[in-house]
């Protein structure tokens, strides 16, 4: 086996001419029983005859037979954990002679693990205020608002204005269209055309005017654009926010009273925070373990990545309403622009794989059974039926992997030195 770059390799193989005599002795058979030839009824042309009416398809069969069965045989000699699929070339195959070819194709490779416990990383536990929890209790308490509706007059600030709006102008295509918006008066999460132009008027009155929306709104469709809109005013609410007290606490969850929501919301605050931190320790060991080992990794796995991350940002911008049938992707250029990236999450994958490795860590099969179940709780199937598509489909598989490697991660995270 001859190293050609990177984890590419490749073999000149040579089958003997008998071994491949008696498979085209085998493939010819074949065709002749099924062969429909005029003047011989099924199956009785001479052998001859048929390798020679054939010979481009017998020389195919053979070919795909011989050269994945030949080349599966010297991948277990060689112990070689191959990815993709092998490019053949060179392919020598003429009537008693060997079958010479040459086959090139990735490896996985073999990776000598440094030192990976105690990686030295930044840290600080989280802590949790009494301010904290006060601010998430006033979320929870607007939730929990009630909009009444009020008696007609001139919108103010702090007013919700029930509001039907319709675009005409400045958006390609469909129309803009809301038969009842909400929208606060002065709030800040109004765009201030909308309050200038509203403020004043009162239900029953409709006007025209424009909204400059910035380069990175949300909806992909109005970044950028100036709308003009017909806006009708179609009533006036008023919020009306729940007193925090017992009763409040109560109508949130099984909480006895204030102190124990509180209490419970400063767990979960807290809990919350310490997840978030402890990703991005991760994140840095996996980082730094990635900069001290060198090795090589196959350009079938950056391929994927690549189109895994390529797939994600479509996902996300078909969410904000981008037209992706309009969009014209150069893919060398993708490649180019995501390569670094993906170089280094492919490195990061394989590496945790032979830490897990040698650690002996695994997923049990009681992890992966409450995952199912958990997802099956989600999508309101049941569990038996769910777990049989995720073993035929492979996500059995992809479940156990993705256990494995946050298994990992918490390893490492235990292992790491923490500093503040």
């Amino acid at each position: 086996m001859a190293l050609v770059e990177g984890c590419r390799h490749a073999l000149e193989i040579s089958i003997p001419a008998e071994e491949v005599e008696s498979e085209t002795t085998r493939v010819a058979g074949d065709v002749q029983r099924r062969a429909k030839l005029p003047g011989f009824r099924p199956g009785k042309a001479p052998a001859s005859l048929i390798r020679k009416q054939f010979a481009g398809d017998i020389r195919q069969k053979v070919l795909e037979s011989l050269i994945p069965k030949t080349l599966h045989k010297q991948f277990e000699a060689e112990n070689l954990n191959v990815v993709g699929t092998p490019d053949i070339t060179d392919v020598h195959f003429h009537e008693g002679e060997p079958l010479r070819f040459k086959a090139e194709f990735e490896v996985v490779p073999s990776i000598e693990l440094g030192e990976y416990r105690g990686v030295e990383v930044a840290y600080n536990d989280p802590a949790v205020t009494d301010e904290d929890v006060a601010k998430r209790i006033e979320e929870l308490r607007e939730q929990k608002a009630e909009y009444l509706n009020v008696d007609p007059r001139p919108l103010d600030n702090g007013d919700f204005a029930v509001v039907a709006l319709e675009s005409v102008g400045g958006v390609e295509g469909q129309p803009v269209k809301q038969e009842e918006m909400v929208l606060e008066i002065g709030g800040a999460d109004t765009f201030d055309a909308f309050t200038e132009n509203l403020r004043g008027l009162s239900p029953g009155d409709e006007k025209e005017f424009e909204v400059a929306y910035p380069d990175n709104y949300g909806a992909a469709r109005l970044a950028g654009k100036t709308v003009r809109f017909h806006a009708t005013v179609r009533g006036l609410r008023k919020k009306e926010l729940p007193e925090v007290n017992d009763d409040f606490a109560q109508d949130l969850g099984d909480y006895r009273n204030l102190e124990e929501l509180r209490d419970a919301v400063g767990k979960n605050i807290l809990a919350q925070r310490q997840f978030e931190a402890q990703q991005a320790a991760k994140d840095k060991i996996v980082d730094a373990l990635v900069d001290q080992h060198d090795f090589p990794v196959p350009e079938t796995f950056v391929d994927r990545q690549i189109r895994t991350r390529v797939e994600q940002s479509l996902r996300a911008m078909s969410g904000e309403g981008a037209d992706l049938k309009s969009l014209k992707l150069d893919w060398a250029k993708v490649k180019e622009t995501q390569r670094d990236k993906a170089v280094r999450e492919v490195k990061a994958s394989l590496l945790l794989a032979r830490i897990a490795e040698r650690e002996a860590i695994h997923a049990t099969r009681d992890e992966v059974d409450k995952e199912v179940e958990r997802l099956a709780r989600i999508q309101r199937e049941p569990v038996a039926a769910l777990h049989i598509k995720f073993e035929k489909d492979g996500t059995l598989g992809r479940i156990a992997h993705h256990i494995q490697t946050e298994k990992t991660l918490t390893f490492l995270f235990e292992q790491a030195r923490k500093i503040a």
